[in-house]
C-alpha cells in the first residue's frame, strides 16, 4: 500500500509538471502567434498528420535504430576503455587527452566528417552518435573504477571474500553508481546528435522530416517532431534505462514510512 501511494506521488509530480508546461507553452503561443509558436494543438495535429501518411513510424523507426545503435557502440566501448583506464594509472594518462579532444570537438563537425567519409544515410548518424557519447560513457566508468574504495578491497583481502562477491557487493554498485547517469547523459544527447545528422546526411528520419518543414516554413511540424523527439528520449530512459538502474541498485530506492495496510 505504501509503496503504491509512493509510485501514485512520484507520477502526480511528473504528470503535474508536463501540465504546467503545456500550459507555458499554449500561453507563448498565444502570445507570440501560431506562426513563430505553434502551440500544443497545432503540434498534435500535425502528428496526426503524420501518422495518416504514414511518415510517423517510418522516421520513429530510423531514428531510433540510429541513435541506439550508436550509444550502443559508444556505451559498450567507453565502459570497457574507461574501466581499464580507471584501473590503470599509465593507460588513464594516455586515453584522458583522447578523451577531452574528442569531447571538445562539437557534432557539427562530426556530420561534416561522417559525410565525407561515408556518404548521406545511417553510418554517418550512427558514427557521429558514437563519436559524440564515447567520451561521457568513457567518463563516468574511468570515475566509477578510480575511486573505488582501497579499504573495501584489503577488507575482502582479510576475511578472504571470493572474487564473485567482491565484483556483485563491493566493486559493482560502486561503479554502476558513477555509470548509469553518465549513459543517461549520453543518451540525451544520442538523440539530439542523430536528429542534427539526418538533418543534414539523411532522406528518412525525424531530422529529415524537421529538414522538409523548414523548407516548408511549417513551423508546426518541426514543433510536432520536436515533441516526437522528446517522447522518444522519455520512453527509452524511463522504459529501459531507469527500470535497469532500479534493478541493478535496488538500494538507491526511497522508502517511504511505514503504512498500514
Amino acid at each position: 500500500m505504501g509503496r503504491f501511494i509512493s509510485t501514485s506521488l512520484s507520477w502526480g509530480g511528473s504528470l503535474t509538471g508536463i501540465l504546467l508546461f503545456v500550459a507555458l507553452w499554449e500561453w507563448g503561443s498565444l502570445a507570440y502567434g501560431s506562426f513563430l509558436l505553434p502551440g500544443p494543438r497545432d503540434a498534435l495535429a500535425a502528428i496526426m498528420n503524420f501518422w495518416q501518411q504514414g511518415e510517423l513510424w517510418v522516421a520513429v523507426w530510423a531514428t531510433t535504430w540510429r541513435a541506439m545503435a550508436g550509444f550502443a557502440l559508444a556505451a559498450l566501448l567507453g565502459l570497457v576503455l574507461g574501466l581499464l583506464a580507471g584501473l590503470s594509472h599509465t593507460l588513464g594518462r594516455a586515453l584522458e587527452p583522447v578523451s577531452t579532444v574528442l569531447l571538445g570537438i562539437p557534432p557539427i563537425a562530426w556530420i561534416v566528417l561522417a559525410i565525407l567519409w561515408f556518404g548521406s544515410g545511417s553510418l554517418a548518424a550512427i558514427y557521429t552518435v558514437a563519436a559524440t557519447t564515447l567520451p561521457v560513457t568513457f567518463a563516468g566508468a574511468q570515475m566509477g573504477a578510480r575511486t573505488l574504495d582501497h579499504r573495501l578491497q584489503e577488507m575482502g583481502d582479510v576475511f578472504r571474500v571470493p572474487l564473485s562477491m567482491r565484483l556483485r557487493d563491493f566493486y559493482l554498485p560502486h561503479i554502476v553508481s558513477y555509470v548509469f547517469p553518465a549513459l543517461i547523459t549520453a543518451l540525451g544527447v544520442a538523440w539530439k546528435v542523430t536528429v542534427m545528422a539526418e538533418l543534414f546526411a539523411s532522406e528518412e528520419g525525424v531530422g529529415a522530416g524537421m529538414a522538409l518543414a523548414r523548407v516548408n516554413l511549417d513551423t508546426a511540424g518541426a514543433m510536432a517532431w520536436i515533441v516526437v523527439v522528446v517522447a522518444l528520449l522519455l520512453v527509452a530512459e524511463h522504459g529501459f534505462l531507469r527500470p535497469l538502474q532500479k534493478k541493478i541498485e535496488p538500494w538507491r530506492q526511497v522508502r517511504g514510512p511505514a503504512m498500514p495496510g
